[in-house]
């Protein structure tokens, strides 16, 4: 059969299979203005204690707190002198040694940190914040308990928990009011922290009429006390109080009590860990021991939630370092500043809820109305027992210590610390 050309041709015409040779030219959009880049920054915030030796266990868990509070930060994206800012952590490794301690400071220096976040040990936090200080850069330590820290007139160092002046006469009340003993053996590493802290309570100890048996010192990398424990066990005291670390806390409580000794041991806060029934087991079980701040238990439920999810079960001061980081970047927001020079002096001004409760700093650099807490050790756990206030012990009731709530991912958090029953402190 034959089909016309002509009716193919114009078919195909029709659905548009042939064109005339001349194609339309297709319509370009124009481009779409890039949007502006908004202005950002990025500022280092460092953490510094020890994280190999001694007491890593610790070091790590304030370094985890910093690193918590600078998460926090950054979620809530904010605008600090017209720029948006990133904070990032830089730590470093003092392995709380006071000659290591000088060496980081310098280097944390030259990186032009803006804020360094430490140091853990008073004998490494106060020669690193001389050279922090001569630098204009703050320091704000969230566990260096020596009184001689702040005492000094430095306008950049600053502390969130107690101090051994506040955390040794509390020990002492206890050890003289509810323990009623008579008789006090004393011991120290000759460290700022140790020594310092176990003058406190030697002092606090005879204003209350405590027989004082001896003083000896070993130091903070000795392992054998047999020594030392035998000469304090012939003079039979009541309780043996040691100022130290639980790196050699720990050994000695386990040989006091393989030489028989039936004396109650009580430890500061850098022994006031349950690294202590890691170290000592069952020994260590009976112990007394204070922390210059609330207990972690007592911390928001919001910060104990977020740092477990992200790093497991608190130590021992990780909240004071989240509240010290927070302090630090408050000072920045209230001076709309990430200068040093300007936000510094604002820490004196800061004022909110952290994770520890209400931060708040003295005209040294002290945190106000700052707490103590007295423990004891029973089935390898820390349980707080009592809580000191301007002077005054109330009796600490876990169950009835609901933190407050906070907006999720935000800088500062809210605490609420534990309602107690007021009970009468000791007379010193």
């Amino acid at each position: 059969m034959k089909m016309s050309y002509k009716l193919v041709f114009a078919a195909m015409l029709a659905a548009g299979i042939v064109g005339c040779g001349k194609e339309e030219p297709k319509k370009v959009e124009p481009a779409k203005a890039a949007a502006p880049v908004e202005p950002s920054q990025v500022v280092k915030i460092a953490a510094a204690g020890p994280l190999t030796v001694k007491t890593p266990h610790l070091g790590k868990d304030n370094e985890n707190g910093v690193a918590l509070a600078i998460e926090h930060a950054n979620a809530k994206k904010l605008k600090i002198g017209g720029k948006l800012i990133k904070f990032e952590m830089m730590s470093e490794d003092d392995q709380g040694d006071p000659k290591v301690g000088t060496t980081v400071a310098q280097k944390l220096i030259d990186a032009k940190v803006v804020a360094v976040i430490g140091h853990l040990n008073s004998g490494v936090s106060i020669p690193a914040s001389e050279a922090y200080n001569k630098a204009g850069i703050p320091m704000v330590t969230g566990s260096a308990t020596n009184p001689t820290l702040t005492e000094r007139g430095l306008k950049t160092v600053f502390r969130t928990v107690a101090r051994d002046d506040q955390q040794g006469p509390a020990v002492a009340a206890y050890i003289a009011g509810e323990m009623k003993a008579k008789k006090v053996a004393l011991i120290d590493d000759k460290t700022a922290y140790g020594e310092g802290l176990a003058n406190e309570v030697e002092k606090a100890l005879k204003a209350a009429k405590v027989t004082i048996t001896g003083r000896d010192r070993t130091t903070d990398t000795e392992t054998d006390f047999k020594s030392i424990l035998t000469k304090v066990k012939a003079k039979n005291p009541d309780v043996i109080f040691y100022g130290g670390m639980d790196q050699t806390a720990g050994p000695m409580i386990k040989q006091g009590r393989e030489l028989g000794i039936k004396a109650t041991f009580v430890f500061g806060d850098g022994a006031c860990t349950e690294e202590m029934f890691v170290k000592a087991q069952d020994a260590a079980n009976g112990l007394v021991c204070s922390q210059a701040g609330l207990p972690s238990q007592a911390s928001s439920a919001e910060f104990l939630t977020a740092f477990k999810a992200k790093f497991g079960d608190v130590k021992q001061y990780a909240p004071t370092f989240y509240d010290a980081t927070n302090a630090v970047i408050e000072a920045m927001k209230k001076a709309d500043s990430v200068d040093p020079a300007k936000f510094a002096p604002e820490i004196f001004n800061v004022s909110f809820t952290g994770a520890s409760g209400k931060i708040e700093f003295d005209a040294k650099g002290d945190r106000k109305d700052a707490e103590v807490t007295i423990f004891k050790l029973e089935g390898g756990k820390l349980v707080p027992v009592s809580i000191v206030k301007g002077g005054v012990a109330t009796k600490f009731e876990m169950a009835a210590a609901p933190a407050a709530a906070v907006p999720a991912a935000a800088a500062p958090v809210s605490a609420a610390p534990a309602a107690a029953k007021p009970v009468e402190a000791p007379k010193k």
